[in-house]
């Protein structure tokens, strides 16, 4: 990003029009065309800022341009905006003087835009902080609200401002803001009830039918189609690039930013639809009886609607319509109205209804804004207002406008010159006077106290006869004929007789920027600005609270005769103290020019802006500027800027800036008549030795940045080198490290294998030897085993040869013995028994074996049998068990289930408190039914056992509890605190206390509730120890210490009660209007036992005969009336301040705020 360090670098054209060279009205327009055509639409004449209308969003306000501009010198950057607004916060915050930003321009050069661009600047810069913030953001947000009411859409602007602001923003010590004060100037009040072709009424009407809620347009009787309305054009109701319904959004917003309550803003709104609904308003002629016309109403629908919208009686409104009462000193005389003096006072009413409204808005504003300190503060005002007009067909309206712009040029003049002059005084110059068109004998014209044009017009309105415009003229161009400043055809001057560009029923008035043509026609009706007296009396009778406000002369107590101060009489006085307010302020001007009347980007007219150069004065300024010296600078940025053109001065200067200054003009052989030495600054005459400096220095410049680059060159290649050296020495290292680390990787990998074969190789040998000592081991266990087995065996044989031996001798001892029984050899004994054995053993098996047989078939006979009797008994018996079996199974089951519940239930029923909620658990899915019922049978019937055991005292308790209950119960979170506490009503025991007695008898119904509580004053939100009774009658408040009665409220005059969602103990008592006791407004208590009492005084309410019954209205934010004045009550959570618990705080005139500690 470039940076700049003066207005004088990279300059496109000329950036301060004080140095244009050559100076022409040619130079100066074509100067302003090439720095509009770059997009650079601001320019210097000095401290002047000429501001182009770009007629598109340019990106040079961001946050980092305002951070770029912020505690610079003026002239060190390109021209802006924020320059000047920088200038005059820092002249503000660290010189302290007061400070006036001047915008001027005709309409549609950008006057509101650049004002709003100053106020965000400052509201950027100042400091920081939640009260700052509030302040910052009101200031702000009161734009909107302005615009919507005071802008409308013309023929050379879509956003036109109708009327002139002056806002005084004040700030404190440190440069925050503290408020600020609105002042409002000429309203163009005729725009309500006609617009010229192509322009519209003011933007409000509008963003009411397009952006309001279908509901609230019902409840303001209106529709939106704009052609229903005869004082809204038709032609140019849609506006391209204007969202009416997203601007309607943004002024609730801002209105409610800026502080205005609900019902506020809804008045205003019903004010708006009733202007509205007036112009709908139409009369037809009637004869009367003695020959003479008299108005009537064509259709009363919209005369009805708009009576009920300003609660008027609509006999009274019809006949303001229709007659007229003039007073006098002893007398009344009334007269009918005919159908244009019906019209008329329609449109009068219509137009002072609106202006009265706008000034309210101000007012209304001025008081939220307003700074809360009484100490001196610094100020800084900014002036919007309308510029020099001069239109095809010019009346009052620019009559005025260009007297005030006369009366601003004549002060731009004044203040210039005193500037100059005091610089150069304070400077050490010699001042030389410089000539200039005074326009002070313009000004004299118009507002002499004798011979003016504003004086003869208001002596020609209070001038008893008949007065009318021509009366007017003929008076002008009877005194002011020999003025050489102004012109009319029947003028005793000869030169204008055959003028025909100056109609007979006009006059001319030779501005100082030109000459400007006035029709006479209006002057007298404008200028008289007359409401008839019938019609301020009606709108007083309204029941719309803002409607008195607006006309209190309506007042029948208060009939003055006087007649009310014209409209010019009043504009003047206004005038007069803005010139006087604005000479005690240092003076900073922004002058608005647009470049074309096509509100198009890109385009630049020559003959227009040459037009808009002339009026607003610029030549004239930048010639007052030139006539001493061009150009001043301090002298340390000087010799800063120009050092490098002295070799004695470069690179840097040991001694004073002073002397490097003096050293470095001698140096440079500049003649010494060009330039002057000030305090501190010096002073160059002539723009060309300025340019010849820069010129001068813009080559030195080149010059150095050729040397510059050559050492940058030469600097870079050698670091190119030893960077490529430093290069080579680290790659040359690290290859080195790379080869020694490569090699070494080798070498250990060789020595890995080596070690791995030699380790295999031991491993492999220890392993055969283990292998070889293990076979021997499984030889020697082998041969062992076959040893032992053989061994074993061989045993086994010689046993078994041994018992075969003995075995052989026994039978062969038997046969022997055989033989010697029997005879026979014992070989054939032998033979004998062998065969027998055999066939016994045979014979055994066989009857073993049918043994077994037989035994199965008796197992199998009789298996068979026990399943054919199973058969058949169940055959028997199969119809009778599906039947009847499982009913009567399942009915038992339920029946031993049923059982054993009941008896459960008598061994676990709970206690008898109606509050313990405990109940034993259902056993079964199936018994919820069963099981909820004989729940809630248990729980009626454990509360009628508790409830037969109450006295008549304990039930009044326990009702209120219930009340209260019905009331708090999820709707105040101090109630679930309250629930324990018992009420006890006479906290003070007033009937036996001796202190009280006086109070005691002083009440002449019983005391249902005693106790002390909190009173609340509205100016600082502190509270006052009071006593509170309550009885059936009503409501007393006394003095703790004395008990002297301070107030006494009949329950009959109470509305309503309103309290919090929140744990605090604030409530207002609210009174009906019009009663007794509500003549200083309603109450604001606070009480430790609110609960309490809003549950008493409900039940007393309710049970009173005669009264009806008492509403409860629970919510974080309430009006309370006092005096005449409503205030908002607004509950907020916050932390406890200094161990403290809820606290109230007075922020404004219309809101009190109460911080209620978050409760854990």
């Amino acid at each position: 990003m470039e940076v700049k360090t003066s207005l004088l670098d990279n300059m496109i054209g000329v950036g301060d029009m004080v140095l244009l060279e050559p100076l022409s009205e040619d130079s100066f327009i074509e100067n302003l065309r090439n720095r509009f055509d770059h997009n650079e639409i601001y320019t210097y004449i000095g401290s002047v800022v000429i501001s182009m209308n770009p007629y598109r969003a340019l990106p040079i306000y961001t946050p980092e341009k305002v951070e770029e501009y912020r505690n610079r010198n003026f002239y060190e950057l390109s021209p802006h905006i924020y320059a000047l607004a920088d200038e005059a916060y820092r002249s503000l915050r660290d010189q302290d003087k007061d400070q006036c930003i001047l915008i001027t321009g005709e309409s549609g050069a950008g006057k509101t835009e650049a004002s709003k661009l100053v106020m965000s600047y400052v509201a950027a810069v100042c400091g920081k902080g939640q009260e700052v913030n509030k302040v910052k953001e009101q200031l702000l947000q009161s734009n909107p609200v302005l615009e919507a009411f005071g802008n409308a859409k013309t023929v050379r602007n879509d956003n036109s401002s109708r009327f002139g602001k002056y806002m005084d923003i004040e700030f404190d010590f440190k440069g925050d803001p503290l408020g600020g004060v609105i002042s409002n100037y000429l309203l163009e009040k005729s725009r309500v009830v006609k617009q010229p072709r192509g322009e519209r009424n003011f933007h409000v009407f509008y963003q009411l039918l397009s952006g309001a809620s279908d509901d609230t347009l019902k409840k303001l009787k209106l529709d939106r189609d704009f052609s229903k309305y005869n004082y809204l054009s038709l032609d140019s109701a849609a506006v391209i690039g204007l969202d009416d319904a997203a601007n309607f959004r943004t002024v609730k917003n801002a209105m409610q930013i800026v502080g205005f309550m609900e019902d506020e803003v809804q008045s205003v709104l019903q004010l708006v639809a009733a202007v509205l609904k007036l112009g709908n308003i139409e009369f037809k002629p009637e004869s009367r009886s003695n020959g003479t016309d008299e108005s009537r109403i064509k259709d009363k629908n919209d005369l009805k609607e708009m009576c009920e919208l300003l609660g008027i009686e609509q006999s009274v409104l019809e006949r303001a319509f229709s007659y007229r009462t003039v007073e006098a000193k002893q007398e009344k005389v009334s007269t009918t109205l005919n159908v244009a003096q019906a019209y008329y006072a329609r449109d009068a009413l219509a137009k002072n209804l609106y202006s009265r409204l706008f000034s309210w808005l101000v007012t209304r504003i001025n008081e939220s804004i307003k700074a809360q300190t009484k100490a001196r503060h610094k100020v800084m005002g900014v002036l919007d207002i309308y510029g020099f007009e001069i239109f095809e067909d010019n009346s009052f309206e620019q009559f005025i406008i260009n007297y005030c712009n006369e009366k601003l040029q004549q002060i731009f003049i004044e203040l210039t010159l005193r500037e100059e002059q005091e610089e150069y005084v304070r400077e050490g110059i010699e001042w030389t006077n410089i000539e200039y068109f005074n326009n002070a004998i313009i000004c004299d014209l118009i507002e002499n106290h004798q011979n003016g044009i504003l004086a003869m017009l208001d002596e020609e309105c209070l001038r008893p006869g008949t007065v009318t415009d021509e009366t007017f003229l003929d008076k002008l161009n009877t005194i002011c004929a020999g003025h050489k400043h102004f012109e009319s055809r029947q003028s005793k001057n000869s030169k204008f007789l055959t003028d025909h560009s100056l109609p007979h029923n006009c006059f001319r008035i030779q501005h100082y920027a030109g000459k400007v043509l006035y029709r006479a026609e209006g002057f007298v009706d404008k200028n008289n600005d007359l409401l008839y007296r019938d019609m301020s009396q009606a709108m007083y009778k309204a029941k719309h609270s803002l409607i008195k406000q607006l006309f209190p002369e309506g007042n029948p107590a208060k009939v003055n005769l006087k007649r009310p101060p014209t409209a010019g009489f009043q504009f003047k006085a206004s005038v007069g103290t803005l010139m006087r307010n604005l000479q005690t302020k240092n003076p900073n001007y922004i002058r608005c020019i647009k470049p074309n009347d096509k509100k198009a980007s890109h385009i630049f007219t020559d003959t227009l802006v040459c037009h808009q150069v002339r009026y607003l004065g610029l030549m004239e300024n930048v010639r007052v500027r030139r006539a001493g010296y061009a150009f001043r600078q301090a002298y340390e940025p000087c010799l800063e800027r120009y050092k490098m053109l002295c070799k004695r001065t470069w690179p840097h200067w040991k001694g004073p800036a002073r002397e490097g200054v003096e050293v470095l003009m001698a140096d440079l052989q500049v003649p010494a008549d060009d330039f002057s030495y000030g305090r501190s600054k010096i002073f160059i005459r002539n723009p060309r030795t300025l340019f010849s400096l820069e010129e001068r220095r813009r080559q030195c410049l080149q010059d150095l940045a050729t040397l510059i680059q050559k050492i940058y060159r030469g600097h870079k290649c050698r670091s190119h080198f030893l960077l490529l050296k430093k290069s080579q020495i680290v790659v040359s290292a690290w290859y080195r490290r790379y080869a020694q680390e490569k090699k070494y990787q080798k070498i250990k990998s060789a020595t890995t294998v080596v070690q791995s074969y030699t380790r295999g190789w031991q491993a492999r040998k220890l392993l055969r030897e283990l292998k070889y000592q293990k076979r021997c081991e499984e030889a020697v266990t082998t041969i062992a085993a076959f040893w032992h087995g053989t061994q074993a065996r061989r045993e086994l044989r010689q046993l078994k040869e041994e018992a075969r031996n003995k075995h052989a001798v026994s039978v062969i001892w038997a046969g022997w013995q055989g033989t010697k029984v029997f005879g026979k050899p014992a070989d054939l004994f032998c033979l004998e028994i062998s065969p027998w054995s055999l066939w016994c053993a045979v014979c055994a098996r066989r009857e073993l074996r049918r043994l077994k047989e037989e035994a199965r078939r008796k197992n199998a006979v009789a298996l068979i049998w026990a399943y054919w009797q199973g058969l058949k008994v169940r055959r028997d018996y199969r119809k009778f068990f599906r039947a009847n079996a499982g009913k009567k199974i399942y009915d038992f089951t339920i029946q031993r289930i049923m059982q054993k519940y009941f008896l459960g239930l008598k061994s676990t029923s709970p206690p008898m408190s109606p509050v313990d909620k405990s109940w034993p658990a259902r056993p079964y899915r199936f018994l919820d039914g069963v099981h909820a019922e004989l729940r809630k049978i248990f729980h009626h019937w454990r509360c009628k056992k508790y409830r037969s055991q109450f006295t008549e005292e304990k039930k009044a308790v326990y009702k209120e509890k219930l009340e209260a209950s019905e009331i708090f119960k999820d709707k105040k979170a101090l109630y679930p605190s309250s629930v324990s506490q018992p009420f006890k009503g006479d906290y003070l025991e007033i009937t036996k206390n001796p202190k009280y007695q006086k109070l005691n008898s002083s009440v002449d119904a019983k005391v249902l509730l005693a106790d002390v509580v909190n009173k609340i004053n509205r100016a600082n939100g502190k509270g006052t120890a009071r006593i509170f009774l309550l009885t059936k009658k009503g409501v007393v408040l006394a003095d703790q210490k004395t008990g002297q009665v301070k107030a006494s409220v009949p329950l009959p005059d109470l509305a309503s009660v309103s309290v919090s969602t929140q744990n605090d103990g604030f409530f207002a008592l609210k009174l009906k209007e019009g009663s007794a006791s509500a003549i200083k407004g309603d109450f604001l208590l606070s009480s430790e036992r609110l609960i309490e009492i809003i549950t008493k005084l409900h039940l007393t309410g309710a049970t009173a005969a005669d009264s009806e019954r008492l509403n409860i209205d629970i919510s974080d934010e309430f009006l309370v009336q006092f005096n005449h004045d409503k205030v908002c009550v607004k509950f907020i959570q916050g932390a406890a301040r200094n161990g403290n618990g809820v606290s109230c705080k007075r922020k404004n005139n219309r809101l009190l705020e109460v911080s209620v500690p978050t409760t854990a």
